[in-house]
């Protein structure tokens, strides 16, 4: 009896377990389905609107002098005497005497061609009275002898007097070349400039020829800028051919601040480069050491590097658009009403490293994504920052 409690008791447990958990079952209630909605990207919106645009191109290059010569003696001697702007450095105007050499020896040289001119036109002088007095006397003779022949050249000294004209004119060509050569002695400045570098000095003895110092002129500076074939689409080149400059602002950084000049582009060098493939473009700026004009402001020194944006074409009313909001340089993300996002691929006139210029594509006052996104689909829900 007790045998068959042990195996019953066991028997009735497990059932009354299996009811309850059956009953458990019977009794839970059902749980409710929720879709989850997929996450809204945070992103910042901005509206379209077009607007006037005029292309601008940037290059970049260093500030040179529209001229630049090397000084040299033009007489041999010693230098005697040097100006005080006569330096590494040193401005001058144009006529101002920066060198003179000893100029005795062509003192003397001149002397010498005067006398020489005095000589040769007493001797015409003479030459002249003596051909005069031989044509009275052939007169006389032709009265007295009616049947004398013509007077030969001789007779008249018509070749003693060609030789004396002669004498004149080679002792004047002499006395001309000795006055140059005294007035070479004197080096004056050929234009408004400033020494660039000193090669000689007081004491020092030149021959003809010898370089005394470079020096470049300060009214005009040129500053070549590099442009590719892509960028001169936007530059009206014609307008150079035509004698119409274009305008350029140049730009430099010194001490920390941005200085700017305005310039214009006057030429262009009329060949590509072989090897960069780019056209130089040349801007002039008119009196850059401020030596003329506005004394106060800033010079702008030969030698600096410098940026440059040039005008260029009309472009007509486009969106600009930040590089970072177009998708592969193609396709914008436009938010609707609904906050949802729909591509649209647009017309792409130009880029730059800030900008896609935009000519269709976008519908006027549309909100875009300005937030470049990852893998973005198409209705998608976002949420504006802001």
């Amino acid at each position: 009896m007790l045998k068959n409690k042990k195996i019953i008791l066991p028997i009735v447990i497990l059932l009354g377990c299996a009811g309850a958990s059956f009953l458990l079952v019977k009794l839970r209630e059902v749980p409710v389905t929720q879709v989850a909605e997929p996450p809204s990207l945070l992103v910042e919106v901005a509206s379209a609107y077009s607007q006037p645009v005029e292309f601008t191109v940037s290059s970049q290059g260093t500030v040179g002098p529209r001229t630049q010569t090397n000084l040299v003696a033009e007489a041999s001697g010693q230098i005697i005497e040097v100006s005080d702007a006569f330096v590494s450095g040193g401005f001058f105007d144009e006529g101002d005497v920066l060198v003179r050499i000893d100029p005795r020896n062509y003192q003397s040289a001149v002397k010498r061609a005067r006398a020489s001119v005095a000589r040769a036109e007493t001797l015409l002088a003479k030459e002249s009275a003596l051909a005069g007095y031989a044509k009275e006397d052939y007169k006389r003779l032709r009265r007295l002898k009616p049947g004398t022949g013509p007077a030969s050249a001789l007779a008249l000294r018509k070749p003693q007097l060609q030789e004396a004209i002669s004498e004149l004119q080679f002792a004047e060509a002499e006395l001309e070349k000795a006055e140059g050569d005294l007035e070479r002695t004197v080096i004056k400045a050929p234009y408004m400039g400033l020494v660039r570098e000193k090669r000689a000095d007081v004491g020092q003895y030149v021959n003809t020829g010898s370089a005394l110092a470079t020096t470049v002129a300060v009214d005009i500076a040129e500053i070549r800028l590099p442009v590719t074939q892509r960028d001169l689409a936007y530059l009206d080149i014609n307008k150079i051919r035509r004698g119409e400059p274009l305008p350029v602002t140049i730009s430099a950084e010194l001490g920390g601040t941005i200085f700017t000049w305005q310039g214009q582009i006057t030429r262009s060098e009329g060949v590509f480069d072989t090897k960069s493939r780019v056209l130089y473009l040349v801007a002039q700026i008119q009196d850059p050491y401020r030596l003329v004009g506005d004394v106060d402001s800033v010079p702008l020194l030969i030698g600096t590097y410098v940026s440059a944006t040039i005008n260029g074409r009309d472009g007509g009313d486009l969106f600009l658009i930040p590089r970072y909001s177009l998708h592969r340089g193609k396709t914008i993300w436009l938010v609707d009403n609904d906050l949802r996002i729909r591509p649209v691929d647009v017309s792409v006139v130009r880029s730059d490293e800030s900008f896609y210029y935009v000519d269709g594509g976008i519908p006027e006052g549309a909100n875009y994504c300005v937030t470049p996104l990852d893998k973005p689909l198409p209705g998608q829900k976002v949420r504006i920052n802001g």
